[in-house]
């Protein structure tokens, strides 16, 4: 998973709200042909908080259907451990290689519950889970390194971005184990990350400008600064600027320029909203100055 971009695909609904199952299987083919290094549906930017569990195992099985095996399909589960549970075992039904556990629903928790939490569905599913931390999920070191010893826990995602924190989880975990940069728009910070240990990132513009996530991969890669510094400057700081203006947009931006893209995934379900007309103008001009960066067209 860390040899290629992490792709998050949007969950395609149609206009009155319902799934869309074609659109959600063309938005997945065009995600994989850009070469992700796995694929993860029904997780954040999948608007997994609004899938019941039917609509859920439709999104899991068409991308395990169109992934065939190419990379790895690391579907979202969450909310307590038990309604977590019901979802892990219908990604397994629906041919999952992974589980990301989102962070649990609305109450805070001390250490021992958080790794309890984990632990409880680690061994009620036999499918590898990497937990994730953000919101109010926020491990220490040791609990990290119990959550290591816990049969099929392989990694953890972290969006808290508290490096002097991570850099002390990650020298307390295993070398096996695995992190991922699950910042929002991860690129800000992917060097940073990097220099504590966590190359891998999740990538929200994958889902609708690939060209752009890869461009920045391999300039990270080659330690092209210029290129790195060039598309962050004009490109992704912009974006950030842009998604920070209204809560949810960073899945409502994302969705919103895959449309601009011809990408059928439709709009964001509430509690979630739909940009403005003028916002939507700004990210396309945004949109077409990064794709242009890279030499790709809207």
């Amino acid at each position: 998973m860390a040899a290629g971009v992490l792709s998050f695909p949007l969950t395609s609904f149609r206009d009155d709200g319902s799934l869309d199952p074609d659109g959600y299987r063309t938005h997945v083919a065009a995600r994989l042909a850009a070469g992700p290094g796995a694929l993860f549906p029904a997780c954040g930017t999948g608007e997994f908080f609004s899938l019941d569990e039917d609509e859920y195992r439709q999104v899991v099985t068409i991308a395990v259907e169109e992934t065939a095996g190419r990379v790895p399909v690391v579907a979202g589960t969450g909310y307590g451990w038990a309604q977590a549970l019901r979802f892990a075992r219908i990604a397994e039904d629906a041919g999952a290689d992974g589980l990301l556990v989102m962070p649990h629903y609305l109450t805070a928790a001390p250490q021992d519950g958080l790794v309890a939490h984990v632990e409880r569905i680690a061994a009620g599913t036999r499918l590898p889970l990497i937990a994730y931390q953000r919101g109010q999920v926020a491990y220490t070191a040791e609990s990290v390194r119990r959550l290591a010893t816990v049969p099929g826990v392989i990694g953890l995602k972290d969006g808290h971005s508290d490096l002097d924190r991570l850099q002390r989880t990650v020298l307390a975990a295993p070398d096996d184990f695995l992190f991922f940069n699950g910042a929002a728009t991860a690129e800000i910070q992917a060097r940073a990350y990097a220099a504590v240990g966590v190359p891998a990132y999740s990538s929200a513009v994958h889902a609708f400008a690939p060209e752009i996530a890869h461009a920045f991969l391999a300039a990270l890669r080659a330690d092209d600064h210029r290129t790195a510094d060039t598309l962050l400057r004009d490109f992704y700081v912009p974006f950030v600027e842009l998604r920070d203006r209204v809560p949810g947009y960073g899945v409502s931006l994302v969705k919103a320029a895959a449309r601009l893209r011809g990408c059928p995934v439709g709009p964001v379900r509430a509690p979630l909203t739909d940009p403005t007309a003028a916002e939507l103008a700004d990210l396309k001009t945004l949109l077409a100055t990064g794709l242009d960066l890279v030499g790709a067209a809207l």
